[in-house]
């Protein structure tokens, strides 16, 4: 009993964390939801067959889609259905986002607003100055420059976009998604964006505010376990006194 109650107040405590993070995310575009659940991993050692520890295991992220909400921001994409964005993370490596509120950074980059560079085919998109810009479809950015006289429409890149097996993805302590063995996904030229538009959080409030009362009900269950085994040993300590 203390041993199950013990664990299983403790990991409580994590998923309860978990939960105020879904919340705390609730207006994050792109955010997906981190799912969490218990599972039982018996004692190992002689003499302890019937003991059993009650562990957190956190089983992934709810990948369902998020509402779609229009901007009309020219620089504002959302992924519609399966995929994910590309960015270029500090030390180089890759990550991925459904998060399409872009910018232009002061050097010309095109980035997240977390000031990571969008990656495209052929790496790092760079955006010519003074130039309007468009976000196509399948990912393709075209500018126009808006110095008279009027210009062609140019093609600066690619977004790319990827859709690996959701089962090989990773969450990141920054929200980023990356492949779990460290490697870059391949574009997919079938994954397609919404311009002018942003992929709301796939947060259900409603939901996680059901599961925080939950764990919080089991919590309270735990401590009075914890009594009831206190209350137990006093009394047959008290059995063995008389009985002494």
């Amino acid at each position: 009993m203390i041993y199950v109650a013990m664990t299983g107040a403790k990991h409580i405590l994590g998923q309860q964390a978990a939960v105020t993070h879904n919340l705390a995310n609730v207006a994050t575009n792109g955010y997906r939801a981190a799912a969490s659940t218990f599972r039982a991993v018996p004692v190992q050692g002689d003499g302890l067959p019937t003991r059993t520890f009650v562990v957190d295991s956190t089983s992934g992220a709810n990948f369902a889609p998020g509402p779609l909400q229009r901007t009309g921001r020219d620089l504002d994409v959302a992924v519609q259905g399966p995929g994910w964005i590309a960015v270029q993370l500090d030390n180089g490596s890759e990550a991925y986002t459904r998060n399409g509120s872009l910018q232009v950074s002061a050097n010309g980059m095109l980035q997240t607003r977390n000031s990571l560079n969008v990656l495209g085919d052929g790496g790092p998109i760079s955006i010519p100055p003074d130039s309007n810009i468009n976000i196509a479809k399948d990912g393709t950015v075209s500018v126009v420059s808006t110095v008279p006289p009027p210009k062609s429409v140019n093609a600066v890149g690619r977004i790319k976009l990827v859709n690996p097996d959701e089962k090989l993805l990773v969450r990141g302590g920054d929200g980023l998604f990356r492949l779990a063995n460290g490697g870059s996904a391949e574009a997919d030229p079938n994954v397609t964006l919404a311009s002018g538009a942003l992929e709301g959080s796939n947060v259900n409030v409603v939901e996680e505010m059901i599961s925080m009362i939950s764990l919080a009900r089991q919590f309270d269950l735990q401590m009075k376990l914890l009594s009831n085994a206190e209350k137990n040993a006093s009394q047959a300590s008290q059995i063995l006194n008389i009985r002494a």
